[in-house]
């Protein structure tokens, strides 16, 4: 009996353990994204234009692998986390300044019918419900704003937020987020706010949102080590200065952004249009007086010609003034053919042209110089070409 007793005991413990596994999940993934990259009109190290050929990674996907996983903690609730680290494939060094979860790090609960609550470093709403619905979501940083202005390639994430995601309410959603800035004495020194909806009916989808992240709100937190004055490493979301079409910007005391975007999916055409405004604002820290407004204005055409192959268009007209006036036009191209689910070849290219004038970060002016997308290729002339050949893999 005794040993019947125990052999029954350990049985259920067994199918404990079992059921609180079955209710439990963990999933590594990731995407690997390389390419050889050819570009036009690319400054060199003395000012002049050269071309450039090298290996580039995360034109379509940025490079990445993470963790995700839930528990079941019963009645629709769950408990879920995210860690994704983020890395450069061509040195293997880590991405997003060096942090070793620089691309996601949260934590949260999830109920089926009250949305979600997370914690941590995260996404904007833009990039979570505008983003998906821009070419970028399909083609990558080829079709990105100039200078990535408006954040619709993801150049930032943000620190100490807090984020709520509804449910979807007959085909609703929406999200608000708030980030702390954590500074004694100065609450708001470094914030980040913004809320955006979506809203999704047959093949049409649109979405709009508004985000705001401020500087530091002191000219300590602003400056570094070598005495030059931008953007805090205090301030909870990165700053979004890829080249030099916004880098004088990095002293502004806030960046606030508007966008909405719209799709439209018609048998194997895919229709989408996306405008956004983007105010850079000064004080008396900033090394500009007036606030410089970016007006971004894009569309673009994707083509399924078959189950593998997706073909896609784009323009994006953007247009600076108040501090600098100075227009950019680009025109880019992609093709993305699947050679499995988890394995595909692409080919974006992009050109695009400048005009006007531009501030630079010594706080001169100059010749509008062209600089695509979210690149940090930067250029002497008015125009630049930017030619991509490469594989993704994901698992």
């Amino acid at each position: 009996m005794k040993r019947v007793a125990l052999s029954t005991l350990s049985l259920a413990l067994l199918a404990a353990a079992g059921a609180a596994h079955a209710q439990s999940s963990v999933t590594l993934y990731g995407v690997i994204d390389e390419s050889v990259q050819w570009a036009h009109n690319t400054m060199d190290a003395n000012g002049k234009n050269a071309n450039q050929v090298g290996l580039a990674g995360g034109n379509l996907s940025g490079n990445r692998w993470g963790l995700k996983g839930s528990e079941d903690l019963g009645g629709g609730l769950k408990a879920i986390f995210q860690l994704e680290n983020g890395f450069d494939i061509n040195s293997g060094a880590l991405g997003q300044g060096g942090k070793m979860f620089g691309r996601q790090a949260l934590v949260g609960l999830s109920h089926d019918q009250f949305g979600t609550l997370t914690l941590g470093r995260q996404y904007d709403p833009l990039v979570d419900m505008v983003q998906p619905l821009t070419a970028d979501n399909y083609f990558g940083s080829t079709f990105a704003t100039p200078g990535d202005v408006d954040n619709n390639d993801n150049s930032s994430r943000t620190n100490n937020a807090i984020k709520y995601v509804s449910p979807v309410l007959q085909g609703f959603q929406f999200e608000g987020m708030y980030a702390l800035g954590g500074v004694a004495g100065a609450t708001g020194s470094g914030q980040s706010w913004g809320a955006a909806g979506t809203y999704g009916i047959g093949s049409f989808n649109i979405a709009a949102g508004y985000f705001r992240m401020d500087n530091g709100s002191t000219l300590a937190s602003r400056t570094d080590s070598k005495g030059n004055i931008g953007w805090s490493s205090g301030a909870t979301s990165d700053a979004v200065f890829d080249n030099q079409i916004n880098a004088a910007y990095a002293s502004a005391k806030s960046i606030g952004t508007a966008s909405v975007a719209a799709q439209y999916v018609l048998g194997s055409f895919t229709l989408g249009a996306r405008y956004s405004n983007v105010q850079f604002k000064s004080d008396g820290y900033s090394t500009f007086a007036s606030t410089q407004r970016y007006n971004v204005a894009a569309g673009f055409l994707g083509y399924q010609l078959n189950p593998a192959l997706l073909l896609g268009l784009g323009y994006t007209y953007t247009h600076g003034s108040g501090d600098t006036s100075n227009t950019y036009h680009q025109v880019s191209v992609g093709a993305d053919y699947n050679l499995s689910k988890r394995t595909d070849l692409y080919g974006v290219a992009a050109y695009q042209h400048a005009s006007g004038t531009q501030r630079n970060s010594d706080g001169s002016t100059s010749d509008a110089g062209a600089a695509i997308g979210s690149y940090s290729f930067n250029s002497a002339s008015s125009s630049q070409t930017l030619v991509s050949v490469g594989i993704r893999h994901k698992f």
